[in-house]
């Protein structure tokens, strides 16, 4: 065999040995799966803001935030005015803090802290102050009504108006302070508007009879005259 067929011969095994391999690399590509699909991201609602705020301060003051399901405490009145003092150490604005706040401190939890003669604590967690039995007898009253009969919520409820000062929020941060006036059950306030109907026509009455006795005075003081 001369040397021109020996090149022929290797040009050829060569030739069929890639043909070999790429039919072995397509068969591989042949038998590949498809790639799968990509996994949907499940959608996450979003968190409540307010929520978000009252996870920091529970970092910030773990002892007087305390997290469920350990009992609340009975906190300071007016200690919403030293959170926001600190809203800028803390990194939150003072609407969020008042909504904080006001959420906090309504609700079972901290109602049953509100009873006579507990303990109310400052952000340090220090005694400020104890609570009165009329607070404590507010908060009994607030859990019963709590508990009373009310119409289902729709689903499309509207949410709770926003705080708008932190005067409110004094009231609301425990509104076992002071009694609600404007809370008054409409038999009440019914009587109360006719006793003072009633107030207006006795005295109006009154008036009527001073004036005849002054004119009768002073017919006869005429008729002595004359």
């Amino acid at each position: 065999m001369g040397f021109e067929q020996l090149a022929s011969l290797k040009d050829q095994l060569a030739k069929q040995a890639k043909q070999a391999q790429q039919a072995k690399q397509a068969q591989k590509a042949a038998v590949k799966p498809p790639p799968a699909p990509p996994v949907a991201k499940k959608k996450t609602e979003p968190v409540d803001p307010v929520v978000l705020t009252i996870g920091q301060l529970q970092k910030r003051f773990p002892k007087v935030f305390p997290k469920s399901p350990a009992p609340k405490i009975a906190l300071k009145l007016g200690v919403h005015k030293d959170l926001l003092a600190q809203a800028q150490t803390l990194g939150l604005t003072e609407q969020a803090l008042l909504d904080a706040i006001k959420t906090w401190c309504r609700g079972t939890r901290y109602w049953a802290a509100i009873v006579e003669g507990a303990v109310r604590v400052d952000l340090a967690g220090e005694e400020a102050g104890r609570v009165l039995p009329t607070e404590a007898a507010r908060a009994r009253s607030l859990e019963a009504n709590r508990h009373r009969k009310t119409p289902p919520k729709k689903a499309h409820a509207k949410a709770p108006k926003e705080v708008k000062s932190a005067q409110e929020v004094s009231v609301a941060h425990d509104a076992t302070a002071a009694p609600d006036l404007n809370a008054q059950p409409q038999a009440e306030v019914q009587l109360q508007t006719q006793a003072s109907r009633e107030e207006v026509r006795v005295a109006q009455d009154a008036a009527r009879e001073e004036v005849k006795v002054v004119e009768g005075a002073a017919r006869e003081a005429v008729k002595t005259a004359e």
